[in-house]
């Protein structure tokens, strides 16, 4: 039954797309992009249908929305296992959709040479994926590992100084994050012998205080690895480098890297917080390095002059949040950052994406302003690469593919305003009910109306920095749609525009809906912070009537 295997399939159909990818030869361009477009939309597919299924909708499949993919048959916690969860679901969802976007805006060139773009691409997405889907640690770190090696590869994309500089950085500081991953695995698993999710919690609660503390180095030092790649203070400092630096595509798809140490954290923190001792730990540490995320996210905005490196600097200061309202540990504020959360990542892919077509009306205008008479404008900055690998390469509109769209300014501004109004957290969209909702829930979380100084240092910090994101915006927005200089309108490609306009669109809807939004969120916050039936559905044994796939009935 295909429903029963239907867990696998996000990692399954991405790993063969790009296997045969690379296999075919340059001239194959329709064929490839067939390829690619199938496997998104395969994925897209597969992740509505699991996220049906969390819901419970169905409780005769799976048992109070947890579905479990045992490979091989093998039992827990000796087999692999892949777990879908309500959580789960939705990381796979939101990588799908972003990948998607990203993937048609590339068809306006971005693409070209297609050798290795899509076959690095699609391995990307089996990274991801199996992040989001795997039970244990050590499949964690592989997934890690493979969708980073793909990141490497869709990072140096182009040639040029700045951007092999700080895909180096990238690189550097990603290799050690993961030597740290693999020692921490390492010594949680010398101590208590499993490395699978479900199964930490019942055997860290046995360990002798020895083991105990040999356990807690090696959570420590597992969780400096998952800070390292959410983008946490003050383990950040390549971030902003090396996302600015990618071509728009990428930069877009990167926007759910940093978010998976975000779930990693979320994922293991609300099982090692039903214990005390850790959670005394764990939470007020994540707290304030999450603050003071934020705080560098929203400085780092401030301080940025060009629009790429702000916008990276918006993916710091939403990681920022997210781990600050996860270190309280109030399952109230649980549901608003899983709603910011999805919002956060529809944004940061539409405003990347924006970034590829604002960044050429001004290069197009510097370039025109001292050469009026060329029709090719050669670009001055290996930034804004876009075809090709050669630099400096002339920005040729014959090869741009697709149909331009008319008033290509108003639709810029548009989009920019939106996006503004996305990142500010500013009313109607999505970002603003997240937002309101973690205020409120802040704020009515003490019954008494003592709040903790924590809870009073992140409303501060919701409304100070969205205060001076709206103030950075806004200064980059006049320089670029009213600051003086020549200005030429550029051609844009419906290939380019549509997407960015149907995420934003996505963001509305979430806003019109977010109602039924809100009930899911506070469903999956339910489930996350009752671990003992996650616990009890995994290591449940597979059904003997279902030798590659169980689940609780």
């Amino acid at each position: 039954m295909l429903i029963t295997h239907l867990p696998v399939l996000p990692i399954v159909v991405p790993l063969v797309a790009g296997a045969v990818l690379v296999l075919l030869p340059d001239e194959h361009r329709v064929l490839r992009l067939m390829i690619a477009f199938s496997s998104l939309g395969a994925q897209v597919a597969a992740a509505a249908v699991l996220l049906y299924l969390s819901t419970d909708a169905v409780p005769d499949i799976w048992s109070e929305g947890v579905g479990v993919y045992a490979i091989g048959g093998w039992p827990p916690p000796f087999g692999i296992l892949l777990v879908v969860d309500r959580l789960s679901a939705l990381m796979l969802l939101l990588t799908a959709i972003v990948a998607l976007a990203a993937l048609v805006y590339s068809m306006a060139g971005w693409e070209r040479p297609p050798q290795p773009f899509h076959s690095l691409y699609q391995f990307l997405m089996v990274g991801l994926n199996g992040a989001f889907l795997t039970g244990d640690l050590f499949n964690l770190f592989v997934f890690f590992e493979v969708l980073l090696a793909a990141s490497y590869g869709l990072l140096l994309r182009g040639v040029g100084v700045r951007r092999v500089r700080n895909a180096l950085h990238y690189i550097a500081v990603n290799l050690a994050a993961s030597l740290l991953f693999l020692i921490g695995v390492a010594l949680i698993y010398g101590t208590i012998g499993t490395l699978n999710m479900a199964d930490l919690l019942g055997k860290v609660a046995l360990l002798a205080p020895p083991e105990r503390a040999l356990f807690d180095v090696g959570a420590a030092i597992l969780g400096i690895a998952f800070l390292v790649k959410a983008g946490s203070w003050p383990l950040n400092f390549w971030l902003p480098g090396s996302y600015s630096a990618a071509i728009a595509p990428v930069a877009a798809a990167f926007a759910m890297l940093t978010k998976v140490g975000v779930y990693a954290v979320l994922r293991i923190g609300t099982l090692l917080g039903e214990d005390d001792a850790a959670a005394a730990i764990l939470g007020p540490i994540l707290f304030y390095l999450g603050f003071a995320t934020l705080l560098a996210g929203t400085i780092g905005m401030l301080a940025a002059q060009q629009l790429r490196r702000l916008v990276s600097y918006s993916v710091i200061a939403s990681s920022g949040l997210l781990l600050a309202t996860l270190g309280i540990g109030n399952e109230a504020l649980t549901p608003p950052a899983l709603f910011y959360f999805a919002t956060s990542v529809l944004t940061t892919c539409a405003f990347f994406l924006l970034t590829g077509m604002t960044d050429r009306t001004r290069v197009a205008a510097d370039a025109a302003a001292s050469v009026p008479n060329l029709t090719a404008i050669e670009l001055p900055t290996p930034t804004y690469l876009a075809f090709g690998v050669r630099e400096p390469q002339p920005y040729d509109t014959s090869e741009e593919v697709g149909t331009a769209i008319p008033a290509a300014m108003a639709f810029l501004g548009l989009m920019f305003v939106c996006c503004v109004l996305l990142v500010a957290g500013l009313p109607p969209l999505p970002s603003f009910v997240a937002k309101f909702a973690l205020l409120s829930a802040a704020l009515n979380s003490a019954p008494g109306g003592q709040l903790p100084h924590q809870t009073w240092l992140l409303v501060g910090g919701i409304l100070g920095t969205g205060l001076a994101q709206l103030i950075a915006l806004t200064r980059i927005g006049i320089r670029l749609f009213w600051g003086g200089g020549v200005r030429r309108t550029p051609r844009l490609r419906v290939l380019e525009a549509a997407p960015v306009a149907v995420v934003v669109l996505l963001c509305l809807a979430l806003s019109a809906m977010s109602g039924s939004a809100m009930r899911f969120f506070e469903a999956a916050a339910r489930s996350l912070h009752a671990p003992e039936v996650y616990t009890r559905i995994v290591l449940s044994k597979p059904g003997a009537d279902q030798p590659s796939g169980g689940h609780e009935r």
